[in-house]
C-alpha cells in the first residue's frame, strides 16, 4: 500500500507533524510503503516566497492584516469568494504538485495542511485520483479552508475541535478525535535530576521555560528579567540572535540563555511551568509532557483561536500583563496543590496515542 504524508513548511507545526506521522508508520507499519513530501517543493519562486516570508513578515512587522485576513476568509458572507479565489490561485500555482499526484497513484494521502487537502480533494471530486484522504486539522480551532469535499477523514486534537468541525458542514462520521501527531520524545519519562546536571541548572529550583517558536517573539527579556528573582528560568531565543545577544550579556541571575534547540522536550521535562505561544503542535507537546502554559504573543486567528479552546477545558493563563505574568507564577511556586489541580486539567485534552489511532484507520 502506497502513502503520501504531505505538508507546507510555511509553519514548522505542519512539517512536524508530517514528521512525526511518517516515522511512527516507517518503524510500524513496514507493510506501508510511505513518502514524505513539501508541497512548497513543487511551487514556482514567487508563490513559495508568499508562504514562505510573507506569514512571516505579517505576523512580525503587519500582525493586524493578518487578522484581518483571518477574519474576512472565515466570514460566511465572505468565505465563498475568498474560497473560490484561493482555489484558482493555488490550483495553477501547484500544478508541479497535481501532476506528481496522478502520476503516483498513492492509496492514501495524510496531509496536514490545508492547502495539500484542498488540491487532493479536488482531483478526487474529478475522479482523477483514487486515493483516500485524511486531513490532520494541526490546531485546537478549524479556519473554513480546511473544510475540502472529497476528504474521506478529518483528524480533530479535541471534542471541541470536532464540534468546530461539524459547525462548518463536516459530516460526524468523517472526524475522529484523535489528537495532533507529535514527536513520541514528548511523552517519554525523563529523569529530571539527570537532565539538569546535564543542561548546567539546579534541578530542585522552581523552573519556568520561556520559548515561543522559531521566531523567539514576544516580550521574553522583560519577562525573564521580571521573573529571575524568584524563580529558575530558561529562554530559548530561537533565530531570534539580537535577543540571545542581548540577554547574554545582561547575565541575568537565575537566568539561563539557549539559542535554537532541538532538545525542547529536555527543556520541558526539567520545567515546572511554560510561557509560550499558542500554536498546535507546540500545544500539543507540552501537554503531552504534563506543563501548565501561559501564553503570551498569540497571533490573531489561529493561535487566539486554541486559546478560547483550551480555556474551555481550563487548559491555560493567559495574562493582560507582564506583571499578572510574575503574580500567577509566584503563586503556583508558592501552592503546589494548585499547580498539581491545574495539571489535572491537562488529562483531559492530551491525547498520545495520535500516532497510532492515525496508523489504525489504515486499512
Amino acid at each position: 500500500m502506497k502513502i503520501l504524508i504531505t505538508y507546507a513548511s510555511a509553519g514548522a507545526g505542519h512539517r512536524r507533524s508530517a514528521e512525526a506521522i511518517y516515522d511512527y508508520l516507517g518503524a510500524n507499519r513496514k507493510d506501508l510503503k510511505t513518502e514524505l513530501a513539501d508541497i512548497l517543493s513543487f511551487v514556482g519562486p514567487f508563490f513559495r516566497f508568499c508562504y514562505d516570508s510573507g506569514y512571516p513578515f505579517l505576523i512580525h512587522r503587519a500582525v493586524w492584516l493578518w487578522g484581518f485576513f483571518f477574519w474576512i476568509t472565515q466570514l460566511r458572507l465572505t468565505r465563498w469568494i475568498s474560497r473560490k479565489g484561493a482555489s484558482f490561485v493555488n490550483y495553477f500555482s501547484c500544478r508541479k504538485y497535481v501532476e506528481y499526484l496522478k502520476n503516483e497513484d498513492f492509496d492514501y494521502i495524510i496531509s496536514t495542511h490545508f492547502l495539500a487537502s484542498e488540491l487532493a480533494a479536488g482531483l478526487k471530486s474529478k475522479n482523477k485520483i483514487k486515493a483516500k484522504l485524511i486531513t490532520v486539522i494541526t490546531d485546537f480551532g478549524v479556519h473554513p479552508f480546511w473544510i475540502s469535499a472529497g476528504t474521506d477523514l478529518y483528524i480533530a486534537a479535541s471534542g471541541l475541535t470536532k464540534d468546530k468541525l461539524l459547525d462548518l458542514g463536516a459530516g460526524e462520521e468523517k472526524i475522529g478525535v484523535f489528537g495532533i501527531p507529535f514527536n513520541p520524545k514528548f511523552s517519554k519519562h525523563h529523569d529530571r535530576a539527570l537532565l539538569a546536571d546535564k543542561l548546567g541548572i539546579d534541578g530542585k529550583k522552581f523552573t519556568v521555560l520561556l520559548i515561543t517558536g522559531s521566531f523567539g517573539s514576544g516580550p521574553l527579556e522583560e519577562i525573564a528579567k521580571r521573573l529571575c528573582g524568584f524563580a529558575q528560568v530558561l529562554v530559548v531565543c530561537a533565530k531570534n540572535n539580537s535577543l540571545f545577544r542581548r540577554l547574554t550579556r545582561r547575565n541575568l541571575v537565575n537566568v539561563k540563555v539557549f539559542g535554537f534547540v532541538n532538545n525542547a522536550e529536555e527543556l520541558m521535562a526539567v520545567s515546572d511551568i511554560i510561557i509560550t505561544k499558542p500554536g498546535g503542535l507546540s500545544i500539543t507537546e507540552l501537554l503531552n509532557m504534563g506543563l501548565f502554559p501561559v501564553f503570551v504573543a498569540a497571533i490573531p486567528g489561529q493561535e487566539q483561536e486554541n486559546m478560547k479552546l483550551l480555556a474551555a477545558y481550563g487548559v491555560g493563563f493567559t495574562p493582560r500583563n507582564i506583571s499578572q505574568i510574575k503574580d500567577f507564577v509566584m503563586e503556583l511556586r508558592d501552592n503546589p496543590h494548585k499547580l498539581e489541580g491545574l495539571k489535572k486539567n491537562i488529562i483531559q485534552v492530551a491525547r498520545p496515542d495520535a500516532c497510532r489511532e492515525l496508523a489504525d484507520v489504515i486499512r
